[in-house]
């Protein structure tokens, strides 16, 4: 206190104290981009920011301002605020990796495999693979998030590499090897044939197309195509991992029902290997988990062996439905969506909808959005509710998630 003062001594130089100080040396300092595992360590750090004030030069100041600068230097206490640590990101109360990888420096993973997991259709866009990526440990993330990837190219625009795509994980956490070194991707080929369906842009020079010769326009997705042709060894760029919406919730005891239309089948795949699959996770979940499968085709299911052997092994805990929409006709004759399937075990899945417990998740085709409007919509009305805003309220108490694209 003295010597800050200037009791029994010289006049302090402030300028020359509020640099020794530690939480200002950081600043100068440069330091390198933490790691995830880094970030944990630095929860204490100090904070990066500076909030004390510089006097200016005497030779700018009278007697009255010098005197002013004197007491506006008299020593405050300051309150640090918690760094914001780089590569995490709070939700639900807890700590989840976040865009460990930008697009600017992406992490350079390996295909391990790729393989394909549906049947040729008359559809020219029916093939969908499951894609497995070593990060070697290095890209950590958890059920429910994506993944970018940022294809060599060149896109549409003809630029080089392509700007990233955003995929759904479709492994939990510790990878399908549960090594926790691995990420897998669920992919759709894009492919759009002139005469057969949509198709605005061609990047494919006509007449060239190995499987559309005749075609007049042929577009192949840039970043859904390159996944789709890799081969083991080749290189992968991968950024984030991102996403907060769709993740499993904390309690043991919670319901989980899953409404999904083609590739949007990933992040319940995610999730139920974590739940009913995985040693270190199998057996701790509690709740009731029903998936609801939306597809064209009967050869367009996917993943269909695997749901059907947790079905075997954990009949009480966990139902399985599809609806396959060109071969299957409801009663009026139109086609069966996924919806309409939710509709019919309406009797089961209502009592689950409003217990505050249960978690409803929705991904897939931007179309399917309002599906979950009309499945309960009837069951609503029964007891003088309003679909939308029973699902609005659902969506505030963080127990309704869509992500659909």
């Amino acid at each position: 206190r003295q010597k800050l003062l200037g009791v029994g001594g010289k006049k302090p130089n402030f300028t020359t104290m509020a640099l020794s100080q530690p939480a200002f040396v950081q600043v100068l300092a440069p330091t390198a981009a933490p790691t995830y595992r880094q970030a944990d360590a630095s929860r204490d750090a100090p904070s990066r920011g500076f909030c004390g004030k510089s006097a200016p030069p005497a030779s700018a100041l009278g007697l009255a301002s010098m005197a002013m600068v004197a007491a506006a230097c008299k020593p405050t206490k300051r309150h640090a605020t918690a760094a914001k640590k780089k590569g995490v990101k709070m939700a639900e109360g807890k700590e989840i990796p976040w865009n460990l990888f930008s697009p600017k420096a992406p992490y350079t993973a390996k295909c391990i495999s790729k393989e394909t997991i549906s049947e040729k259709t008359m559809l020219v866009n029916w093939e969908t693979c499951h894609i497995v990526i070593d990060h070697h440990g290095n890209y950590p993330y958890i059920e429910g998030q994506s993944a970018g990837v940022i294809a060599p190219g060149p896109d549409k625009d003809g630029k080089t590499p392509a700007k990233l795509r955003l995929y759904s994980i479709a492994s939990s956490a510790c990878g399908d090897d549960e090594t926790s070194k691995t990420v897998s991707l669920c992919i759709k080929r894009v492919v759009e044939v002139s005469g057969r369906g949509w198709c605005e842009y061609s990047n494919v020079e006509t007449g060239t197309d190995p499987e559309f010769p005749d075609a007049e326009k042929v577009y192949r997705g840039v970043c859904s195509n390159f996944l789709c042709d890799l081969k083991a060894g080749d290189d992968v760029l991968l950024t984030g991992p991102t996403g907060a919406e769709m993740l499993l919730p904390d309690d043991p005891e919670a319901n989980v029902i899953m409404l999904a239309t083609g590739t949007g089948i990933a992040p319940f795949r995610s999730f139920l290997r974590c739940l009913f699959h995985d040693k270190a996770t199998k057996g701790k979940f509690k709740g009731v988990a029903w998936l609801f499968l939306g597809v064209p085709f009967t050869k367009s299911l996917l993943y269909d062996d695997e749901w059907k052997a947790m079905q075997a092994e954990f009949p009480t805990q966990f139902r399985y439905d599809y609806a396959i929409s060109d071969e299957t006709k409801r009663q009026d004759g139109s086609s069966m969506y996924v919806q309409h399937r939710v509709q019919e075990c309406i009797s089961d899945i209502w009592p689950m909808v409003k217990d505050p417990r249960t978690h409803v998740y929705m991904c897939g085709l931007k179309g399917m959005a309002t599906g979950m409007i009309e499945a309960i919509e009837p069951s609503c009305e029964k007891e003088g509710l309003d679909a939308k805003e029973f699902l609005k309220q659902m969506k505030k108490d963080g127990r309704y998630h869509v992500e659909v694209y």
